[in-house]
């Protein structure tokens, strides 16, 4: 892992423009499987997934594939 893996940094204004760009995508796609799964643990399961997907993707927005933070 890189050695800012557990820091903080700060995202550009182009990376949270994409950022909120995911979120908006990802609050259409979760508020469709709210809607239509059948209540129970798989419905549970397939949200908090999409909810761990949708802050990966705001995570590979900052980072490159090595892990080193993206300044640009």
């Amino acid at each position: 892992m890189h050695e800012s893996t557990y820091e903080y940094h700060k995202p550009t204004d182009a990376q949270l423009q994409q950022m909120a760009e995911l979120r908006a995508a990802a609050k259409v796609y979760g508020d469709a499987l709210d809607k239509l799964l059948p209540d129970g643990p798989d419905k549970t399961f397939v949200i908090r997934a999409h909810r761990s997907n949708a802050m990966w993707a705001n995570v590979a927005v900052t980072r490159h594939s090595d892990g080193t933070p993206r300044a640009t």
